[in-house]
């Protein structure tokens, strides 16, 4: 009857998939692939991470490269509001602007009052009339202002200066003291910008800059800028700089040594060096090829991943990018897998981990029940060793474990000892007289600690054919043993 309920109970967890009844950390990696086929679940990609794989993300990381193109800043050009000071100069007296008297002067030149460029663009020159400064040079203006003069004026030549800068600006905004800063004719690089403005507040891994330049933006760690500098690139003018404080972090689940939120702790980080961070890989509980990292990558970068993105309607295409780990190559592809923000780590665990799981659970189903037929035998067995009448002889065996509490024998005698390092003995029940030959609960919790169980009314059991033994009673060890000397050579 028991090994028919047994077998009942095993075919019924079988038929409706074990593993799928068992406590685990996270979805198992046939879960992950099956459930991105899943009608009725958030549609994601499942991606494997190859050195193709890992060279796209290493184009598309946060830098500031892409305006790396844009080499040199263009000169700097007037615009509305820009206060000028214009000065012309004359070959020699008793032309437009230097009076025929003026032989006396320490040179033939005049100097304009200084004038802001109007709504229109245009700065007003006597005798020229309105001549257009904005978006030009000074130079490009000088040569504009000689070219309405040269008629009228002795060979006139012109400097143009700035006298305020209200144009051409380059605004530094966040972890900085704030500031308009003019662009200089001479190029600058965003570090230098990002000191003349008093550099940042903070100086941890956890500093970013964003770069905005005519619409476009791009971001990037403050390490970068100095432990890569192409990303240290050109400013122009009116461009804006944002440094900001952002915590970096990522999660880890499953079968690592720690699960929780871990800071990267460092400007970068690779998978490797995150998954260091989290412990490492479980030795006894996971599966090395089964390591997947979450993230949501935007349409382009999934397109050039090779994913179809059709099914997806969101700008936000969710990948989990899957890297083998019991593939030795896999270690270096994860030292060239960069981490993001917020990234997710999942490590699912091994085959023989949930076989484990799901036979304990098993063997605890069958010791529930066995339990009541255990206690209902020894209570009939003690009842007639109490009336003189019956033997114990079946009251020590239920199902796959044997009532092995030290506390429940008396008269023992060590025997031998076996390879594991346990011993045999020789013992009684306290209610019965027969001789048995085992071991000791207590002794084998300490080497075989999974062969141990306790039962409901407190004391342990052994489940002998975990330790690869056979329980049986001191005359069939003798037979056995007689048995055994007669085979031998």
């Amino acid at each position: 009857m028991r090994i028919l309920l047994t077998s009942v109970v095993f075919a019924v967890l079988a038929a409706v998939g074990g593993c799928g009844l068992m406590p685990t950390s996270g979805p198992e990696s046939w879960d992950v692939r099956a459930g991105q086929h899943d009608p009725n679940g958030l549609p994601y990609a499942l991606v494997r991470v190859t050195p193709y794989v890992t060279s796209v993300l290493e184009h598309v990381a946060p830098r500031l490269t892409k305006f790396a193109e844009q080499q040199r800043p263009r000169d700097i050009t007037f615009g509305v509001g820009d206060v000028l000071s214009v000065t012309i100069f004359e070959a020699s007296s008793g032309g437009l602007f230097i009076p025929a008297e003026a032989g006396v002067r320490p040179g033939n030149f005049i100097t304009i009052p200084s004038q802001a460029v109007d709504a229109e663009g245009n700065i007003s020159i006597p005798y020229a009339g309105s001549i257009r400064a904005k978006g030009r040079t000074a130079v490009q203006l000088q040569n504009a202002i000689i070219a309405a003069l040269k008629n009228r004026a002795i060979e006139p030549q012109v400097v143009v200066s700035l006298a305020d800068q209200r144009t051409s600006l380059i605004t530094v905004l966040g972890d900085v003291p704030p500031k308009r800063i003019p662009a200089s004719a001479a190029p600058e690089r965003i570090l230098d910008i990002i000191a003349r403005a008093g550099g940042p507040s903070g100086n941890g891994p956890d500093e970013w800059v964003m770069l905005e330049r005519q619409g476009q933006r791009a971001l990037a760690p403050f390490g970068a800028l100095i432990n890569e500098p192409a990303n240290n690139v050109y400013v122009h003018a009116d461009d804006t700089i944002y440094i900001y404080h952002e915590p970096q972090t990522f999660l880890a689940f499953g079968a690592l040594g720690q699960q929780q939120q871990i800071p990267f702790g460092a400007w970068r980080i690779t998978l490797a060096e995150a998954i260091a961070k989290a412990g490492g890989l479980n030795d006894g509980q996971a599966d090395p090829a089964s390591v997947f990292l979450y993230r949501g990558e935007t349409r382009e970068v999934a397109q050039q991943l090779g994913v179809d993105t059709r099914p997806f309607a969101s700008p936000i295409i969710p990948i989990i990018y899957n890297i083998n780990l019991r593939n030795g190559g896999g270690y270096f592809l994860a030292t060239n897998f960069e981490m993001r923000n917020k990234d997710v780590i999942l490590v699912s665990d091994s085959v023989s981990f949930e076989s484990t799981k799901f036979m304990n659970y098993l063997n605890t189903i069958n010791g529930t029940v066995n339990d009541p037929i255990f206690t209902a035998i020894n209570a009939v067995t003690a009842r007639n060793l109490i009336q003189g009448v019956g033997t114990s002889s079946t009251a020590v065996i239920t199902g796959n474990t044997s009532a092995s509490d030290i506390r429940l024998k008396r008269d023992i005698t060590k025997l031998t000892q076996l390879d594991n390092g346990l011993y045999l003995y020789r013992f009684r029940y306290i209610w019965s007289d027969t001789f048995y030959v085992g071991v000791m609960a207590q002794e084998v919790e300490g080497v075989v600690p999974d062969a141990v169980v306790r039962g409901p009314d407190g004391y342990l059991r052994v489940n002998y054919a975990r330790l690869g033994l056979r329980f049986m009673t001191w005359d069939d060890w003798l037979a056995a043993h007689e048995r055994a000397e007669v085979q031998a050579p």
